[in-house]
């Protein structure tokens, strides 16, 4: 047998993994594809038309190298959120963002708090650097603050991931909420504040931006409300330290200069921005009467989906979502204790969302053994 060169004992200790397995995956699985893709919480509005036109008009320009400076979407950042182009970074979307937070301050063998069943990305990147994860329970369906920060004081934890409005539950803290628990963190504790959802939930939602506090990280992405997740790029704000230490490490032409582009004009079109805002809305409201017509239970949503609670355990709502993927709608499901009751439907356009209407009472009446 051939020897092999050696993985780093932290790379070789990993699972082979992911942190999900895509529709398309899925798709080839079947061998067929699947009519309603209403399961991974993308914008099927799509970008606005200002957005297409634009990158239609540089698909040329793309056989030279991006910005490595990302300088004009920067800037365009900057002035979105009212702080300097020193307090932002830009990368390969949220999940990039992250996978440069673990390396910056998670330590091999160091706890990281987090929430039991909040975004598994986190947890990837966490695991991938040798962090060790310490998790702690939702409480009413909420990421629970005050667990959140005991166990930051008992760990003595130098990384806190929270998410507002929050993923997989839909559900929110107010402003005041977050501010108190930012204000209660340890000085040596880097809280990463994941705003995937900031623009379709309410703005009482968002606290007002504080570049001066050194140990916070607000990260935005461009996938879910503008409509460009499969061009993958976001950005951070942050004191202007904390994003220095960011271009130590970052990829510095990981960000296409197509994705650029497509963020900059992005956020000009704020107009395009808030006719999708409503519509979200709007198709929460259809998902939720969906979710009552047959008895299930809508928990209430800042996001652009709504988690439906199927009113019995894991194993239910498993074969739930289990028997809507085999009539050919991709949804998917937390898998924590406690929110395993649950399935998570994104908004879609209204055929889809028929289609989810047509097949939810079948699949409920499959998953009963009816």
């Amino acid at each position: 047998m051939r020897q092999r060169p050696s993985l780093t004992p932290i790379i070789g200790a990993l699972p082979t993994t992911v942190p999900f397995v895509g529709p398309e995956a899925q798709e080839r699985e079947r061998g067929r594809p699947f009519r309603a893709r209403i399961g991974a919480n993308e914008s099927s509005f799509g970008p606005s038309p200002r957005v297409i036109a634009r990158m239609e008009s540089v698909a040329r320009d793309q056989w030279m190298y991006c910005d490595p400076d990302n300088y004009e979407l920067k800037v365009a950042a900057a002035a979105h959120h009212g702080v300097a182009v020193e307090n932002v970074v830009v990368g390969e979307g949220i999940d990039g963002l992250l996978g440069l937070v673990a390396r910056m301050y998670v330590a091999p063998g160091e706890a990281v708090v987090t929430s039991l069943g909040a975004y598994p990305t986190f947890n990837f990147h966490i695991a991938g650097v040798g962090g060790r994860l310490v998790t702690v329970p939702y409480a009413n369906d909420r990421e629970d603050l005050d667990g959140l920060l005991a166990k930051v004081t008992s760990e003595k934890a130098p990384l806190v991931y929270l998410s507002n409005p929050d993923n997989p539950m839909g559900s929110w803290w107010e402003a005041p909420d977050v501010v108190r628990f930012i204000e209660a963190l340890p000085e040596t504790t880097m809280l990463v504040l994941d705003e995937a959802y900031g623009e379709l939930g309410p703005a009482s939602a968002l606290p007002a931006i504080d570049v001066a506090r050194p140990n916070v990280i607000r990260m935005r992405t461009f996938s879910k409300a503008y409509g460009l997740a499969g061009i993958r790029c976001g950005y951070a704000v942050a004191e202007a330290e904390v994003i220095r230490d960011f271009e130590k490490i970052r990829n510095h032409y990981g960000v296409s200069r197509m994705a650029q582009i497509a963020g900059l004009e992005a956020l000009a079109d704020q107009d395009y921005l808030r006719s999708v805002v409503a519509r979200v809305a709007a198709g929460r409201e259809r998902i939720s009467t969906i979710a009552r017509q047959n008895d299930l239970k809508p928990l209430p949503s800042a996001t652009n989906f709504v988690t439906i609670d199927c009113g019995r355990d894991g194993a239910f709502a498993l074969k739930v979502m289990q028997n809507l993927l085999s009539r050919d709608v991709f949804i998917r499901k937390p898998m924590a204790p406690r929110l395993d009751r649950c399935i998570r439907v994104s908004v879609g356009l209204d055929h889809e969302l028929d289609i989810f209407a047509e097949e939810l009472p079948g699949a409920l009446a499959a998953a009963r053994g009816n």
